[in-house]
């Protein structure tokens, strides 16, 4: 955000708001407002110090040139800042459609950890969403893993069809403010520059990124021969612990057989682990080798009780899916692709 937070203080509500040229943010919060009118202060030192204020009400008051903040026994003081030489923050525009908050937030918390944070690939740093009818497809990466998440929506016109390019970080704090509270209105500007968010008393709008997004849809195998079906929390665990003597870009090696997994780190005179876990395997055996970042990031992001892996052949990306059973069908809702490391004999 800019240096500066306006305060805006009338009909009962006192409305916060921020803007960084590329992302606004805007809340109302319920007040006992005696005097109305706009103030403008540094928005860092307003956030550090309403972190610091004890759990009690709070009293804003402006008196010449300063806001004075009282909590408790609490006393601050804030040097205001010209009203006039803050920006006109962007209109949210009209409501395309509705999501659940719920959904929305688990949607982007298994995305994100595929968008690239690199800022010299401005384009990879942000997540496409691409709607159709009454379906939202998220979908990320940072040319190493791929993550794709389907969620159903209300539209409000039928039969829409667009696409949006949004910065990761930007969907990642709207989940995280915003989509707590219910229902969540997205709203995508006509000109196809803009696109805004808002829940309740809350609302952010953001400027799309420019750039085409690789067409990463046709990544995921369609057919895959061999599956292995593993339990999520016994496989994280089981990663964190071999990997901590995977040092810098050694991968984890993971060989599939009927019943087991067994995954491996280190190698030579270096620090070696091992371990082996139950495993359900449909196919040949299969041995695979992944960045250990990458495989426990994506692990992560399932709430399943079990993974399934699908494999066409070692040397090919690997597909995460979510699966309720050991032996049963897994869901491909929320699709996690991972490329791995090759092995000397692949």
């Amino acid at each position: 955000m800019l240096a500066g937070i306006l305060m805006t203080a009338e009909n009962g509500t006192v409305t916060l708001a921020g803007f960084d040229y590329e992302v606004s943010a805007r809340i109302e919060i319920a007040a006992d407002v005696e005097e109305e009118g706009t103030t403008l202060v540094s928005g860092k030192l307003l956030a550090e110090i309403t972190r610091s204020l004890p759990q009690a009400r709070a009293t804003l008051e402006t008196e010449g040139s300063k806001v004075n903040v009282s909590c408790g026994r609490s006393r601050f003081h804030v040097p205001t800042m010209p009203v006039s030489e803050y920006p006109d923050l962007p209109a949210l525009p009209e409501v395309s459609g509705v999501v659940d908050g719920e959904a929305f937030a688990s949607a982007i918390s298994q995305v994100v950890v595929a968008a690239s944070k690199d800022d010299t690939l401005p384009v990879l740093t942000g997540v496409k969403m691409e709607i159709e009818d009454d379906l939202i497809t998220f979908l990320a990466t940072d040319r190493y893993r791929l993550a794709m998440r389907e969620v159903s929506w209300r539209p409000l016109t039928p039969g829409v069809s667009t696409s949006a390019l949004v910065k990761a970080k930007t969907l990642n704090e709207v989940a995280r403010t915003l989509a707590s509270g219910g229902e969540l209105k997205i709203a995508l500007a006509a000109n196809g520059d803009l696109i805004g968010f808002e829940s309740g008393s809350r609302r952010t709008t953001s400027l799309l990124v420019d750039g085409d997004y690789p067409k990463i849809r046709s990544l995921f195998p369609e057919n895959t021969p061999i599956h292995a079906t593993v339990s999520t929390s016994a496989l994280v665990e089981v990663v964190r612990r071999v990997s901590v003597v995977a040092e810098r870009n050694t991968p984890v090696r993971l060989a599939f057989t009927q019943g087991q997994v067994s995954l491996d780190a280190g190698t030579g005179e270096d620090a070696k682990a091992e371990e082996t876990i139950e495993a359900h395997l449909d196919g040949e055996d299969i041995t695979v080798a992944f960045n250990p970042a990458y495989l426990s990031e994506g692990l992560n992001a399932f709430n399943s009780e079990f993974v399934r892996f699908s494999f066409t052949s070692a040397p090919k990306p690997a597909m995460i899916t979510a699966q309720d059973s050991l032996e049963g069908e897994d869901s491909d809702a929320y699709r996690y692709l991972v490329m791995p490391v090759r092995l000397p004999n692949d």
